[in-house]
């Protein structure tokens, strides 16, 4: 599956209740898209039919998570062969477990958001084996890995997929070592001004802005009562 000129990530697939995320402050247009000029997010409501689980309300837990991504070709132009339903759920194909659309690119869209969000910064996979995750990714988007960083127990690798575009940070975990495929696990947006956007949320939903890893930047993180379904935090620009 191996593609000879670079991709970006056009859309992040995440099953979450709309209305539980404009209370963090963003707009959803009425096919469930969080529209940015670069990588937007989809939402597919857990209260659909056909999805397991209860009906979403407060008290039933329905499934949630991001389940997946659509990749396009970074010069914006024509298709990349691969399946998929419309949906984004169904018939797709796989990057070392990562469940992966190849779509022509959408028509770039400006929406403003109330909490300041800009656009998204990276995307956080996991997974037992960094190279193999790594490899995979190149092979199926030409980007390469850019760098390794070691923290313990730990390791992160980083691809940039399309000029400019999303960070896909792999985070290698020992207690995923016997693992076979990577998972989705959280992202994080951009904000102008990161005080405004936690005063908007609120501390209820967020937790204070501090010191990020990346040098002169802040970062705040959704709280788990924002019931969102993924790991989510905004970082300033």
């Amino acid at each position: 599956m191996g593609r000879s000129a670079e991709v970006r990530v056009g859309c992040l697939t995440i099953i979450g209740d709309p209305l539980r995320w404009q209370r963090l402050g963003f707009s959803v247009d009425a096919d469930g898209l969080i529209r940015f000029l670069d990588t937007s997010i989809r939402l597919i409501d857990p209260r659909r039919p056909g999805l397991s689980g209860g009906d979403g309300s407060d008290d039933d837990p329905a499934p949630s998570g991001l389940i997946g991504w659509e990749l396009t070709p970074d010069d914006g132009r024509g298709d990349l062969p691969g399946g998929g339903g419309s949906d984004g759920i169904d018939d797709v194909l796989e990057i070392d477990g990562l469940a992966t659309r190849f779509v022509s690119a959408p028509a770039p869209t400006l929406v403003e958001h109330g909490n300041g969000a800009t656009g998204l910064d990276h995307v956080v996979v996991l997974t037992g084996s960094l190279e193999r995750t790594s490899t995979a990714i190149e092979a199926a988007t030409g980007a390469p890995l850019k760098r390794v960083r070691e923290l313990d127990q730990m390791r992160q690798g980083f691809h940039r997929l399309g000029g400019g575009g999303l960070i896909v940070e792999i985070v290698e975990r020992p207690e995923l070592i016997d693992h076979s495929a990577s998972m989705f696990w959280g992202f994080v947006a951009n904000v102008a001004d990161l005080d405004a956007t936690v005063e908007m949320i609120g501390p209820e939903m967020i937790g204070p802005a501090k010191p990020a890893v990346q040098a002169g930047r802040r970062i705040a993180t959704i709280r788990r009562d924002a019931r969102i379904g993924v790991p989510l935090a905004f970082m300033s620009t």
